[in-house]
């Protein structure tokens, strides 16, 4: 076992709807002993209480409870919805690839039947 401390400090980061949770419990604690009781079972120390009671008065936790991480819903769909767009035109214009493709096919066949040259410099002169 290593007994070096790391030298990158790692801090515990909460979620605002356990904070919030924490408090609850806190104020519920009526009986002496029972805040003291609730922070030992969490790991918490009473600096941690403090200051998030300070955050939830200055709103902090406003509108942040149930809220998720990450592009929202409305993000999400407009991205899938260009995705699908995109995929419909790749699509189309993949046709229209093959389709040219078979017509050049056929040019090539049928210069070849009459004896026609396709790269000719005499053609391309008088274009």
């Amino acid at each position: 076992m290593d007994s070096e401390v790391s030298a990158k400090v790692s801090f515990r980061r909460y979620p605002a709807a356990y904070k919030l949770g924490i408090l609850r419990e806190a104020d519920r604690c009526t009986k002496p002993g029972e805040n003291g009781a609730l922070l030992r079972r969490e790991g918490l120390y009473s600096s941690l209480l403090s200051s998030w009671r300070r955050q939830r008065e200055a709103g902090a936790f406003d509108g942040l409870a149930g809220k998720k991480r990450g592009r929202d819903g409305a993000a999400r769909e407009k991205l899938a919805a260009e995705n699908k767009r995109l995929h419909r035109e790749n699509q189309r214009l993949e046709g229209r690839l093959r389709k040219a493709e078979i017509v050049i096919d056929v040019q090539k066949k049928i210069s070849e039947l009459l004896g026609i040259p396709l790269n000719s410099p005499e053609l391309d002169e008088n274009d």
